[in-house]
C-alpha cells in the first residue's frame, strides 16, 4: 500500500491519522505540490485532478479523494459503523467545511488573501456558521455519528483541529473544543500535519492553485 500525499496538507494528515490508529504498514510517497509534482503527467495518470492524497491499493490501482479514502480503510472496522449518517458528515465536511474553515487557513497563511480581503471576510463568516451548527449537534452527543468515534470524526477534525490557523476563535465553542479533546484521546491517535513551507507562498512555486 502507497499513500501519495503533502506533508501540511490536512486533507492528507486525515489519511495519515486513519493509518496510525489502524496500525496498518505503508509506503508514504511525499508529492510537493508547489515544487510542480502534482503538474507531470506521471502524476496526472494517477490521479487527473492533480491533487493528493492518493491511495495505491493494491498495486496499479489508485483511489483519490481523502474521504474515498477514509471509507476505503475504513470498511470492516469499528471505524465505519452501520449508519449511513456517517456519509453525510464526509460530504458535508468537503463541501462546508473545507471551503470555509479550510480554504481560509490555506490562503491566509501562503499569502493568497490578506485577513480584510471580502474573501477572508466571507470564509470567516462561512467558518463561524460550521462551528456553530457542529457545537449544536456535539453538545447532545460525544463523536459525530452514534456514541463512537469514526472516520466521520477523523474528516471533520482534519480542519477543526487547525481552525486557530485561520484565525479562528473557538472559545465560545465548548462542545467543539470538549469534542477535539476526546479525538486527541483515542487510541494511536497522532498529529504529523507539518506547516506550509516557503514555496507554498504565492508566487514562489508551480501548483494548480498558481
Amino acid at each position: 500500500m502507497k499513500l501519495f500525499d503533502y506533508a501540511a496538507s490536512a486533507n492528507c494528515y486525515k489519511v495519515r491519522l486513519l493509518l496510525a490508529q489502524l496500525g496498518v504498514e505503508y509506503e508514504r510517497v511525499a508529492v510537493d505540490i508547489f515544487g510542480g509534482d502534482t503538474l507531470t503527467d506521471e502524476f496526472a495518470a494517477i490521479n487527473p485532478a492533480r491533487t493528493t492524497p492518493v491511495l495505491e491499493d493494491p498495486p496499479g490501482t489508485f483511489l483519490q479523494e481523502s474521504n474515498a479514502i477514509l471509507l476505503h480503510l475504513a470498511r470492516r472496522t469499528p471505524y465505519l459503523p452501520d449508519d449511513p449518517q456517517v456519509y453525510r458528515w464526509l460530504f458535508y465536511e468537503q463541501a462546508d467545511v473545507v471551503p470555509t474553515m479550510g480554504g481560509l487557513r490555506f490562503r491566509l497563511i501562503t499569502g493568497r488573501l490578506r485577513p480584510d480581503d471580502p474573501d477572508a471576510h466571507r470564509r470567516r463568516a462561512g467558518s463561524y456558521e460550521v462551528l456553530e451548527l457542529h457545537d449544536r449537534h456535539l453538545a447532545r452527543r460525544a463523536f459525530f455519528v452514534g456514541d463512537a468515534y469514526s472516520v466521520a470524526d477523523i474528516g471533520i477534525y482534519g480542519y477543526v483541529h487547525v481552525a486557530h490557523e485561520a484565525g479562528l476563535d473557538l472559545s465560545t465553542y465548548a462542545a467543539v473544543r470538549a469534542w477535539l479533546t476526546r479525538v486527541q484521546e483515542q487510541p494511536g491517535y497522532m498529529n504529523d500535519l507539518e506547516p506550509y513551507p516557503p514555496n507554498s507562498s504565492a508566487g514562489a512555486g508551480r501548483s494548480i492553485y498558481d
